[in-house]
């Protein structure tokens, strides 16, 4: 049986996930979290999502969840520091994006203890920001 690849930093993990409207998607991912528009075409746009891959593609109303709940589908990034959580935070407050869920610990005083906060794109789904105190729990 064979060993399943191992993380390296040249690898890139992508995501796509439905948008109403792409000009509206630019304005949030570019706009207000600072990701980078990488490629642009009638019907989506990708982005550097921190180092990964979201592709955001033009849907359909049905496509859109109307009632997002965290659970099950939500997707976002662990920080490795501190630093870079607080950077995300700061501009989310500062550019006054909808947050899905304020800036909390969750599993408080346990080994998993992570902050986390949740924010909502213009179409509904919800993107996680997190940080572990201890950077053995990223996993």
């Amino acid at each position: 049986m064979r060993e399943p690849p191992t993380s390296s930093s040249s690898s890139v993990f992508h995501l796509a996930i439905p948008v109403r409207d792409l000009d509206e998607a630019v304005e949030f991912y570019v706009g207000k979290l600072g990701c980078h528009l990488a490629r642009r075409y009638h019907d989506r746009i990708t982005l550097d999502f921190f180092g990964d891959q979201v592709v955001c593609h033009l849907s359909g109303v049905e496509s859109l969840d109307a009632s997002p709940a965290l659970y099950p589908r939500h997707f976002g990034v662990t920080f490795r520091s501190i630093e870079d959580f607080d950077r995300v935070l700061f501009l989310a407050v500062q550019r006054d994006v909808e947050f899905f869920a304020p800036v909390s610990p969750r599993f408080k005083d346990a080994v998993e203890e992570h902050l986390t906060f949740v924010l909502r794109d213009p179409s509904n789904n919800l993107i996680e920001f997190k940080h572990y105190r201890d950077p053995r729990m990223m996993y």
